[in-house]
């Protein structure tokens, strides 16, 4: 049997993670949120430091589900969202730092931007 007829019988055989459609899917992808969601008082709590408000965390874990929207292979679902359990686990039990948890949210910039133009590079004395 040559390489050509074989290759259809392979990639036939390949099977999903762990879920067998996209509904099921979803529904992964749904109760993660939740258990997220549900643990949003106890992470303020044990990551103090932060100085996160209830809505605020809302929204970093809202815009952490919804960089992924458009994904659409099943696999690439399940991944995700094995991933995402990993992730909370890791937060839940306070295994990660502080700084580490601070990188949940996306939008804070650590990094000083580098000035542009003549003049900021003249001012910050570059």
């Amino acid at each position: 049997m040559s390489l050509a007829t074989r290759l259809p019988q392979t990639l036939k055989q390949v099977r999903p993670v762990l879920s067998t459609n996209h509904s099921e899917a979803k529904r992964r992808v749904l109760n993660l949120y939740k258990i997220w969601l549900r643990q949003i008082p106890y992470i303020r709590v044990d990551y103090i430091k932060n100085n996160w408000t209830e809505p605020q965390l809302r929204d970093v874990i809202k815009e952490n589900f919804m960089r992924n929207k458009d994904v659409t292979d099943i696999r690439v679902i399940d991944l995700l969202v094995v991933r995402g359990q990993m992730d909370f686990v890791e937060t839940a039990e306070i295994w990660r730092q502080q700084h580490n948890v601070a990188t949940l949210d996306r939008k804070k910039d650590t990094y000083k931007k580098k000035p542009i133009g003549f003049l900021e590079r003249f001012y910050e004395g570059h």
